[in-house]
């Protein structure tokens, strides 16, 4: 779906995502006016699958809610009720653990994510890196390494 594609949902009518992907703590991120190129972008980089979204009626051109699923889950966007703008949420990062890390980090770079920290095995034992998205989002990618037995 083109980011200019801005539509008016009705909710009553729109089919929902399943359980498994509505489940658990769900990010909802302001994106300053930026929520549909996020999901064109989200889409390229991580695969993601555009779940729907919703025109601002009080603000012609905006959305009031995007939905994308990435990996089985889901994340949510606006582009926000406040006029102060800011380059990307800070003090956070986006988790994805992955079977296919190092073909998850290939296609994020690959579409226009920059390294922050590079993917590597860490000394915990799974490999792990660091992408900051065109947007100022940041997204770790995590492989989970071999079963450790307890002490």
């Amino acid at each position: 779906m083109p980011s200019d594609d801005i539509r008016t949902a009705d909710p009553r009518t729109t089919a929902r995502p399943s359980a498994e992907v509505m489940s658990g703590v769900i990010p909802y991120l302001d994106m300053n006016g930026r929520a549909a190129e996020a999901a064109d972008f989200y889409a390229r980089a991580f695969g993601a699958k555009d779940l729907g979204r919703m025109a601002d009626p009080q603000r012609p051109g905006r959305h009031m809610h995007v939905q994308i699923e990435i990996n089985g889950g889901a994340l949510m966007m606006s582009d926000g009720m406040s006029a102060d703008e800011r380059p990307g949420p800070a003090g956070l990062h986006l988790q994805l653990v992955v079977e296919d890390g190092h073909a998850w980090w290939k296609r994020a770079v690959e579409a226009g994510c920059d390294i922050v920290y590079p993917y590597e095995k860490q000394f915990w034992g799974d490999w792990w890196g660091l992408l900051k998205d065109p947007l100022g989002v940041q997204w770790g990618v995590l492989e989970s390494g071999p079963e450790q037995p307890s002490a």
